[in-house]
């Protein structure tokens, strides 16, 4: 399957000033896969090194960062000659040597020629457990589960999944129905690339639903694997919170909806664990709707979402016909599903964060808010075609130079004060408004 990383990771082959180049992402959503495709259609040879499966490699940056070295060291465990211009150089799960990262900075500095890539899973973890990172001295690419219009090229081909990106909104109408099952298709299957390609290959649906809970359990066995003992359980208990957080009528996570008196102070490292894992996303509250947005994230009010949809519906064994089959599925999954999908398709495309308000003073809620260049965006999600939006108004009333946009299972409609776009087409919020 292609990725729509890959036109990033070409950019990042061609240009002149690159950096050695860090690949971010959870286990199993693609990175491995997706960066020796890379290294095969794009360079003449490779040297493919995986520190989780071989020790040695540690070993070579355990002696200090001379890079002549350091090659000369990975072309004898790879058994090939590493040619600048000529050869990739990827080291996967730096997480378990992450003084490969600490050498990324001698590369950047003394040996630019190289083409090196390193990928991770647990990056994050590493980065925070006193690894010295290189900022500064790499580029750096996340790779998510797959988004809509990418499980569209997936399973329809490269034209559906362009028209999806790029024609005009309204056009879209006349292939609604096509993409509206193509939806609940996703629905089901979320952005795992193991569980889409099976999908795609027309697997059965019980067997589809067998591999999310192998990769729940591969994801429960990273934790009890990697994470401190004095924080495991308490992983644990906020992984499996988040469905029923966001089932709420306000999906703002409450200590207290995981035990009894629980504090933020018992669960925060459990939280991080979590983010840096890249198991969970953490969107905060801004206290203020001001430009920029980051001058007013308020820590302290967040909702917690998890990486992908379909794992989700795994999780609380979501009856799949109900998914597949159900006309009014959306709506029948209004509190978890629908804002869980928009905010993975925001995730993808936004630049500045994503982030939500509220005002309890008027019970103003939105789901979610951008900045797009000096302009706010309000964004609230709707699971059907009920499209009264008295929250959003009454933003736009407030903030009248801001742009908010509904998404909903209506079709694509411009009014004075807002536009309406189809669920469909969610993965066009960031950035349908051009300056």
């Amino acid at each position: 399957m292609k990725r729509d990383l890959y036109d990033k990771l070409l950019q990042w082959k061609d240009n002149p000033h690159r950096k050695p180049l860090v690949v971010k992402g959870a286990r199993q959503v693609g990175k491995t896969y997706l960066i020796e495709e890379f290294a095969k259609e794009e360079f003449d040879s490779c040297v493919i090194l995986n520190c989780d499966k071989d020790p040695r490699i540690k070993d070579v940056f355990e002696n200090g960062f001379r890079t002549d070295r350091i090659i000369s060291d990975l072309e004898i465990l790879g058994e090939k000659k590493i040619v600048p211009g000529k050869t990739l150089l990827f080291i996967d799960e730096v997480g378990d040597a992450p003084k490969v990262l600490g050498a990324l900075k001698y590369f950047c500095e003394d040996a630019p020629q190289y083409h090196i890539i390193v990928a991770g899973s647990l990056l994050g973890l590493a980065i925070h457990e006193g690894v010295s990172y290189p900022v500064g001295k790499v580029d750096e690419l996340t790779l998510f589960p797959l988004s809509f219009p990418e499980f569209v090229r997936a399973k329809h081909g490269d034209a559906l999944s362009d028209k999806l990106r790029n024609a005009p909104l309204e056009d879209l109408s006349s292939l609604g129905t096509l993409l509206e099952e193509s939806l609940r298709e996703y629905y089901f299957t979320g952005g795992m690339p193991e569980v889409v390609r099976e999908f795609v290959d027309k697997r059965d649906v019980a067997d589809l639903r067998n591999i999310q809970k192998r990769i729940l359990a591969d994801y429960a066995l990273d934790i009890s694997k990697h994470a401190e003992p004095s924080i495991l359980g308490r992983i644990h208990q906020i992984w499996n919170s988040i469905p029923q957080q966001l089932a709420k009528a306000n999906s703002k996570f409450i200590y207290g909806n995981i035990q009894k008196g629980a504090r933020a102070k018992d669960f925060e490292a459990a939280i991080e664990w979590l983010i840096d894992a890249g198991l969970i996303y953490r969107i905060s509250r801004v206290s203020k709707p001001g430009i920029p947005l980051k001058f007013y994230e308020d820590f302290s009010a967040f909702k917690l979402f998890m990486l992908d949809h379909g794992l989700m519906g795994a999780m609380v064994d979501a009856p799949v016909s109900e998914i597949l089959l159900k006309k009014n599925v959306f709506e029948e999954y209004k509190g978890t599903f629908t804002e869980q999908y928009v905010l993975e398709q925001l995730i993808c495309t936004s630049e500045t964060g994503v982030f939500y308000f509220d005002k309890d003073t008027s019970k103003l809620e939105l789901d979610f808010l951008l900045q797009e260049g000096n302009t706010l965006v309000p964004v609230e999600v709707k699971a059907e075609e009920n499209l009264k939006s008295k929250s959003l108004r009454q933003f736009k009333m407030d903030y009248p130079e801001s742009r908010p946009i509904r998404t909903s299972m209506s079709g694509y409609r411009n009014q004075d004060w807002m536009i309406n776009i189809p669920l469909y087409a969610a993965s066009r919020i960031s950035g349908i408004y051009v300056y």
